[in-house]
């Protein structure tokens, strides 16, 4: 069975960064691809990063018109572990963050229905 546990989430300032990491275990990690996405307190679950499948461990990236130049996504297959570096925080991007994966289209990265398997959620706090 595949698992995902997040960590890497606090309390922040705003300018600040903070580095969220999604172990996985259950399955070969390089085949999957893998996506974050993040939910603020009455707002719909929304799309922030994915990056694909690949056996290099490089992988194509795709990012949320609102967090691009600001958060990196990238993966390490030797740790089966994906990570989501946040640089420049605001205060609205508060949330709970999830990471997910699944055996997505590129064209569908976007779309959290696309990923049947999520982690337990990490929250990331931004103080103004």
């Amino acid at each position: 069975q595949v698992q995902l546990v997040e960590s890497g989430g606090g309390l922040v300032q705003a300018g600040g960064s903070l580095r969220l990491s999604c172990a996985t275990s259950g399955r070969t990690f390089s085949t999957y691809a893998m996506g974050w996405f993040r939910q603020a307190p009455g707002k719909e679950r929304e799309f922030v990063a994915a990056i694909s499948w690949s056996w290099s461990g490089i992988g194509d990236t795709y990012y949320a018109n609102s967090v691009k130049g600001r958060f990196t996504i990238s993966r390490d297959n030797a740790k089966n572990t994906v990570y989501l570096q946040m640089n420049s925080l605001k205060p609205e991007d508060t949330a709970v963050y999830y990471c997910a994966t699944d055996n997505t289209p590129a064209s569908a990265y976007m779309d959290s229905r696309a990923f049947k398997t999520w982690g337990q959620g990490t929250q990331v706090t931004v103080s103004s």
